[in-house]
């Protein structure tokens, strides 16, 4: 029997770097996470996104803090190609409820390729 195993961890997500107002993500690009053109698939960009907003939040708070995501909007500037995809998010607000980042998307020459914006809800 196979053990469950949350979404994002298969990703294999990583922070790069802590900044004041955020984190960088690095995202390793592996085949099965292209789309049938051999790009980067739309909705590993959306969880990338999401996922860095995720990390920034927690940095934010110094620690892991239950959310969920309220909205996420892509727009999508270019596709992706090569090994590796990179993230960095700002956090925008951290109110008491909500928390609203930006998220900027770009390929391995950091030409930007996706802007997010993410909102979580904090739960407690």
């Amino acid at each position: 029997m196979m053990e469950a195993m949350a979404y994002e961890h298969g990703l294999g997500l990583r922070v790069t770097r802590k900044h004041r107002d955020g984190v960088s993500v690095a995202l390793s690009i592996r085949p099965d996470l292209l789309n049938s053109t051999g790009v980067l698939h739309g909705g590993v960009i959306a969880s990338l996104a999401d996922e860095a907003a995720w990390f920034a939040i927690r940095h934010h708070f110094q620690e892991e803090r239950p959310c969920t995501t309220t909205e996420l909007k892509v727009n999508y500037l270019r596709p992706i190609v090569g090994s590796t995809a990179l993230a960095r998010a700002y956090l925008l607000r951290a109110g008491k409820t909500l928390c609203v980042t930006r998220v900027d998307v770009f390929d391995e020459q950091r030409r930007l390729a996706a802007t997010s914006t993410v909102t979580y809800m904090l739960l407690t």
